[in-house]
């Protein structure tokens, strides 16, 4: 199995990612903003609900972005990871090589 991923893809997602969280309460607002007339026209468990929804939106919009900056943070933290694992490995492979003897590694015979 091959994994190649861009040395870009994690920030990229994470930007992307922080966008969706803006964009959620500002949806979560404009979704109560719509079904304001439907407020008056059901009764009883819907109506208790919807008006709970209503009640709770500024928590419940928090809470959703809470979650997503939960995201947005491990996202940035295997970011860095992954940067800080390319550069190890590119010293590593830098280091080894300048150890090598590539002279002793010469098959050519003078027989």
């Amino acid at each position: 199995m091959k994994f190649d991923m861009g040395s870009t893809t994690l920030s990229s997602l994470s930007k992307q990612t922080q966008g969706s969280s803006e964009d959620l309460g500002a949806l979560i607002q404009q979704l109560i903003v719509a079904a304001e007339p439907l407020q008056g026209r059901f009764n009883g468990a819907g109506r208790a609900a919807f008006d709970s929804f209503k009640a709770n939106a500024d928590s419940i919009t928090a809470d959703l972005n809470g979650a997503l900056a939960a995201i947005v943070g491990g996202q940035s933290g295997m970011d860095t990871a992954f940067v800080q694992g390319d550069t190890e490995m590119a010293d590593n492979a830098s280091s080894a090589q300048g150890a090598a003897n590539f002279d002793a590694a010469r098959f050519s015979g003078s027989r």
